[in-house]
């Protein structure tokens, strides 16, 4: 028997020995995969601006325009990283690296949603060449299909190209607007922010949204759609798909504010932003985007991830619209409530990224206030705060139905 097992392992020494050159190249190389890394510089030109982006490696890509934002979205399998170089330029404002679900975005910020562009690609080495132009997009843009690239080498397979149509700008202001999505923040397990007195920000914000309902349909008569109807636990993701499933034209979301400064007090209304507006923002967004109640929240050091999605979704086309009902509802609740003005803000709320439409977030008073507390518990409260979200909203209406 112990003979047999020294045979076995002269063997196997044997085959290694004659064998091990053959295999360890190609073990190595499925170990490890190089991560493709993208450099972007950025040039005005007269009359525009040129992006050249390099790669170490091929890549398949799509461009996509909405509003003020150039996404070009890169698929890679082994991941992809941005060689940051500080630029300056007339047109464009920033490029930022993002991750959606299904694809890496190179995200380009433009001054103004007016632009056009042009873009053309080679391969071996990777660039891809995008020239934008202010002023009207023309027509030829959408359809703008990549330039023929250099033939590869017989080895490499040509990657795929395709160019994505942009996506829709904002409605335009003489479109009626025929159904809108109430969204009652947190629910089931989900409590939100607690008051000192018990009072839980799922009950306030579900109260506050069916007396909004009621308001609409009696004095507007358009569809109302509530993301939730009783107590129930709905995922974020889930709230936003709500609201395009049933064509939404406008979607409210609902909040009572909370802070560890229990002598924090107002009200303020948010409209989606990929930066906040200052350091509280932020952190109220992070409370919100991750429930204290779900033991997988999402720690803060990677509170950035979220900017990995936000500007693949549509609701970049419909910030100005957004921000003018934000203003419209911040007013009246300052005139209704009484409450201390904290003002129109922007931050990263999850809520509000997959909206296809314009979108805000109001957070009603500081439940973690006792004396505001109490205001929020009374129904007397509770229905000047749908009031004056009602008016809000029906200024908004009245602005952008004019003929």
């Amino acid at each position: 028997m112990l003979r047999k097992a020294k045979v076995i392992v002269f063997l196997s020494l044997l085959f290694i020995a004659l064998f091990g050159p053959f295999f360890s190249p190609v073990l190595a190389q499925k170990k490890s995969q190089p991560v493709p890394i993208i450099k972007v510089e950025v040039v005005d030109f007269t009359g525009g601006t040129r992006l050249k982006i390099t790669s170490s490696s091929n890549l398949n890509y799509s461009l996509r325009k909405s509003g003020e934002v150039l996404t070009v979205s890169f698929r890679s399998l082994s991941g992809l990283r941005y060689d940051r170089t500080p630029f300056s330029s007339r047109l464009v404002q920033s490029v930022d690296l993002a991750k959606s679900p299904e694809a890496f975005l190179l995200l380009i910020k433009m001054g103004s949603p007016d632009f056009s562009y042009t873009q053309s690609a080679r391969w071996n080495p990777f660039e891809l060449t995008i020239e934008l132009r202010a002023g009207e997009e023309k027509k030829a843009s959408p359809e703008t299909k990549p330039a023929a690239p250099e033939k590869p080498a017989a080895t490499q397979a040509q990657p795929t190209v395709a160019v994505e149509p942009p996506a829709p700008l904002a409605r335009g202001g003489k479109k009626q607007v025929k159904t809108i999505v109430i969204d009652p923040g947190h629910g089931g397990n989900e409590v939100g922010a607690k008051g000192t007195y018990g009072t839980l920000e799922k009950d306030v914000t579900l109260t506050v949204a069916r007396k909004l309902k009621e308001a609409i349909e009696r004095g507007l008569n358009y569809r109302v759609v509530m993301t939730r109807e009783t107590d129930l636990s709905v995922p974020l993701e889930r709230r936003a798909a709500i609201a395009n499933n049933n064509k939404a034209d406008l979607f409210i979301s609902i909040h009572v504010n909370g802070s560890r400064r229990v002598k924090a007090t107002g009200s303020e209304t948010f409209f989606l932003s990929l930066n906040a507006s200052d350091e509280e923002s932020r952190r109220l967004a992070y409370f919100e985007n991750n429930s204290e109640e779900l033991e997988n929240r999402v720690p803060e050091k990677d509170f950035d991830d979220l900017k990995l999605i936000l500007w693949d979704m549509a609701q970049s086309a419909y910030l100005k619209q957004s921000s003018q009902l934000a203003e419209f509802v911040q007013q009246e609740l300052n005139e209704l409530l009484n409450t201390r003005n904290r003002g129109v803000k922007q931050a990263p709320f999850k809520v509000l990224t997959g909206a296809a439409c314009p979108a805000i977030l109001v957070e009603v008073a500081f439940i973690t206030n006792p004396e505001e507390e109490k205001l929020l518990q009374s129904e007397d409260f509770q229905a000047r705060v749908a009031e004056a979200i009602y008016r809000g909203l029906n200024r908004f209406l009245q602005l952008y139905e004019k003929p």
